[in-house]
């Protein structure tokens, strides 16, 4: 999956300092990939970056555009909104030789689909996007006007985002609505591998292949843990379920995680964060 040549692909920027981004900044500095990462407080939220590598960056802010060096590939793992932002930010900053990914999510294809009776449709690439949502009037532009490769990302997990705790504190409930996840760590590595294998102006669909009832995942959850969601279980709710065939043949074909049991294991083992805080939550549903 991964090979020597991330190493010597050029400068990489990483614009957003959320929970994703800390992680692409890691696996890409065990890479030894040369990174940046900026923020609209780098002082504050940047403390696990070399100090040479943090620069100020706002989506709203004109003045701090001149700080992103031309020649740098950029991840942009926030939402691409307002589309007004980001057309002026990408006319100005976003050259024809540069590669970028963006992060969007999987809620770009909920257009009352699925959403009550009836069966969880399964979505591809091809499936309709609701251009009605800010993020996806930007990400749209981002991929037609600049050749952006649009990861749509399905509910990201990992340490210090544990789908135990959504359970126990009853964010979810034992319901029969679909849930397409992803661990944050094979995120981070789809997001590189984007920048090298993805095309120019194509969507992936970014999940760990297997949609889930969370009624499934609440009754082994339970077996397991003895974990109870207090929240009822009556939703019409049918969700979706993400197929991500064209991103395993053509990007990711290898996931760490694709076991969900697995990796709910190990996130119980004590461990400290691995950036040693509270990382933000990036915008992205649980599906």
């Amino acid at each position: 999956m991964y090979d020597a040549s991330m190493a010597s692909l050029r400068r990489l920027m990483i614009l957003g300092s959320g929970y994703t981004g800390r992680w692409i900044y890691q696996l890409a500095t065990q890479r030894s990939m040369s990174v940046l990462a900026s923020s609209r407080r780098p002082e504050l939220h940047l403390s696990y970056v070399e100090p040479n590598a943090r620069l100020r960056f706002s989506l709203d802010d004109p003045a701090t555009w001149p700080s992103l060096a031309p020649d740098v590939d950029l991840i942009w793992t926030f939402p691409a909104a307002p589309l007004e932002q980001v057309q002026a930010f990408a006319d100005h900053s976003c050259g024809p030789s540069q590669r970028l990914v963006v992060l969007g999510s999987t809620s770009a294809y909920d257009q009352d689909r699925g959403q009550a009776g009836g069966s969880a449709p399964w979505i591809d690439e091809t499936s309709s996007i609701n251009t009605d949502l800010p993020r996806v009037q930007g990400e749209e532009y981002l991929r037609t006007s600049h050749g952006a490769t649009v990861l749509r990302v399905a509910g990201i997990y990992g340490p210090d985002r544990n789908p135990l705790e959504w359970i126990r504190q009853g964010r979810v409930g034992s319901t029969a609505k679909f849930v397409n996840l992803v661990h944050v760590e094979d995120l981070a590595l789809v997001c590189l591998l984007a920048l090298q294998e993805g095309n120019a102006g194509e969507t992936y669909n970014v999940s760990d292949g297997h949609p889930r009832r969370w009624a499934e995942i609440c009754a082994e959850v339970s077996r397991r843990w003895g974990i109870v969601s207090p929240r009822s279980s009556d939703s019409p709710e049918v969700g979706k379920r993400i197929v991500t065939r064209k991103l395993v043949d053509h990007v990711a074909p290898v996931f760490r995680h694709p076991d969900l049991y697995e990796a709910l294991e190990a996130l119980q083992a004590p461990a400290p964060s691995s950036f040693g805080e509270t990382p933000a939550r990036d915008a992205h549903s649980l599906g």
